[in-house]
């Protein structure tokens, strides 16, 4: 292994997302904070005012609702980024009546 790395993501630039799937991605961005928060938990991190890798604390260890906007963002892009990316790739998505 060399260490270089070089991310490729595939090009949604050109994917729109319906007013029903931009709804969506809150959910999905709230739903990715807490796998990610439970996955912390599981592995003995806790709440703390900052993030200290050795003492395994961190201040995102709150409700989705409870974060500084950035975080939430951060969230965000990754719902939005999924959801382009499977309508790119030439899935559909939709809601059951």
């Amino acid at each position: 292994m060399t260490g270089e790395y070089t991310p490729s993501p595939i090009d949604t630039s050109d994917i729109v997302l319906t007013k029903e799937l931009e709804e969506l991605t809150e959910e999905m961005a709230r739903n990715v904070h807490d796998v990610w928060a439970a996955g912390r938990l599981n592995d003995g991190w806790t709440y703390g005012p900052a993030r200290d890798d050795q003492a395994k604390t961190n201040p995102c260890l709150v409700d989705y609702g409870d974060l500084p906007e950035s975080e939430k963002a951060y969230d965000r892009d990754t719902a939005i980024q999924t959801l382009k990316l499977i309508l790119k790739l030439g899935w559909t998505i939709e809601k059951k009546p």
